[in-house]
């Protein structure tokens, strides 16, 4: 790490080779020696060295140990032989939800996200050459608006729980406040997330029971529609609490569950965010993820990300243009509302299309065939000795169960029969297992996930 010149890279067809006076730096490090030794005496070091004093000197460069070189087919054995020790949660029974549901993915929705136009697109800067990707994103928005039923929505946030904690930044600008409740039945890990944006921000954190909580001077109150049980509360009364309070209302919404729930804002929500990954793509290790951000027209300037509108050019033909850009590159960075960069707009096209190959009545028929199929399997788990629900009803397709055994131990006999059980979660103090049943929940793994409960205690 020393300020010395880097190597130079001469290859045959370079001036230098052909006798030529021209030097040729290596094009990956773009510093010469002299440029380096400037920095370090404005920053007043003696070599980049000195940058990482703080570091233990083990940590600074340890010796990786890796194993010898293998052609590309021995390579391959040994990635097939790793992927072979993984389950692959869409091929073995699952009942693991939280954040990244699963559901089904149409096969027309990975073509289309296979196409080159759409998985090589970047930011759509210049509408006269990204039409395509600039429609793609507008219809995106018009479905989403019209799924939560707020008046506008953006192109797309990097996940659920970052849209969550963008919305109640933007609450905080909008309203001048410095606190943000957080309703109990938000999922931890939104929760968390929320926490780190805020820290930044100087903002406080509380959680409590949205039905209770104090919400004086607050900036929002953000609630999760399912909560982290799946447990369905009318939204109206608590927007209204709030509103009273002078507190915007945030709420975290399951895009699959609105087709059968009433629209957030029909309910009183200011913001509306939600994960939006499992329509478009399969989850793998953890992702990919798309998070969903729609809010009341009145807040549209402080709304984060890109927002794509509809026009007409000058031969009066219907064009799409970035819109009411608030980034730090496009705006002044202190007038700016957020700095997210890369939206998710290959995986906003496929929740799109997943959409419109679905329809209205397509998405409603999902959306009730994952509520029967838990209320289902609920129903026979609470009939268990030493069983029982812990979510309230109404509940949508997940539901909590407390057990003779704690949850990692009930996850660890289900999969000694090839199930991927549920989630173990901390709720009031008790430790309960949140599980997920979706259309690929199929009714003989709800027979299978009971034989396995049922199954007698060694």
């Amino acid at each position: 790490m020393a300020c010395s010149p880097p190597t130079s890279i001469a290859p045959w067809w370079a001036p230098s080779s052909l006798g030529l006076e021209l030097t040729v730096r290596n094009p990956y490090v773009p510093h010469v020696a002299d440029e380096r030794r400037a920095m370090c005496d404005v920053i007043g070091v003696a070599s980049a060295d000195d940058l990482f004093a703080d570091l233990p000197a083990h940590l600074r460069d340890p010796r990786i140990e890796l194993p010898p070189p293998m052609a590309e087919a021995e390579l391959l054995r040994h990635y097939r032989a790793l992927a072979a020790r993984t389950a692959d949660a869409l091929a073995v029974p699952c009942f693991l939800g939280g954040p990244l549901q699963r559901h089904a993915v149409p096969a027309v929705t990975a073509y289309v996200l296979g196409r080159g136009e759409f998985s090589t697109a970047y930011t759509p800067y210049q509408p006269e050459i990204a039409q395509g990707t600039l429609q793609a994103a507008f219809e995106f928005q018009s479905a989403v608006a019209e799924l939560t039923g707020m008046d506008v929505a953006n192109a797309g946030m990097y996940d659920g729980p970052s849209a969550l904690a963008e919305a109640c930044l933007m609450a905080a600008a909008v309203t001048g406040r410095r606190r943000v409740v957080l309703d109990e039945g938000v999922d931890p890990v939104a929760a968390d997330v929320v926490r780190t944006y805020a820290s930044g921000h100087q903002l406080q954190v509380e959680t409590a029971r949205a039905a209770d909580a104090d919400l004086a001077g607050a900036a929002a109150l953000a609630v999760q529609y399912p909560d982290v049980l799946g447990q369905v509360r009318p939204l109206a009364p608590l927007a209204a609490r709030a509103h009273a309070a002078g507190a915007l209302v945030c709420a975290s919404a399951d895009p699959v569950a609105l087709a059968l729930l009433q629209p957030p804002g029909e309910a009183g929500a200011d913001i509306v965010v939600g994960e939006g990954g499992p329509l478009a793509a399969p989850p793998t290790f953890g992702g990919p993820n798309l998070g969903l951000f729609a809010c009341r027209k009145e807040l549209v300037r402080q709304m984060p990300g890109r927002i794509v509108g509809a026009t007409v050019d000058a031969r009066g033909r219907r064009g799409f243009v970035l819109t009411l850009q608030t980034r730090e590159q496009h705006i002044r960075r202190e007038r700016a509302t957020s700095n997210i960069c890369t939206a998710q707009q290959l995986l906003a096209t496929g929740f799109a299309v997943t959409l419109a190959l679905l329809g209205p009545a397509g998405l409603r028929e999902l959306a009730e065939t994952c509520y029967q199929r838990a209320h289902a399997l609920a129903a026979r788990i609470a009939t268990l000795p030493g069983w029982s629900v812990a979510s309230e009803p109404p509940f949508f397709h997940e539901f909590a169960v407390a057990g003779p055994l704690p949850p990692r131990a009930v996850n660890a006999r289900l999969w000694e029969h090839g199930i991927v059980g549920g989630r173990p979660l901390v709720w009031r103090g008790t430790e309960v297992l949140v599980l997920s049943v979706t259309e690929l929940n199929p009714p003989d793994q709800l027979d299978a996930l009971v034989a396995a409960l049922t199954e007698p205690r060694s």
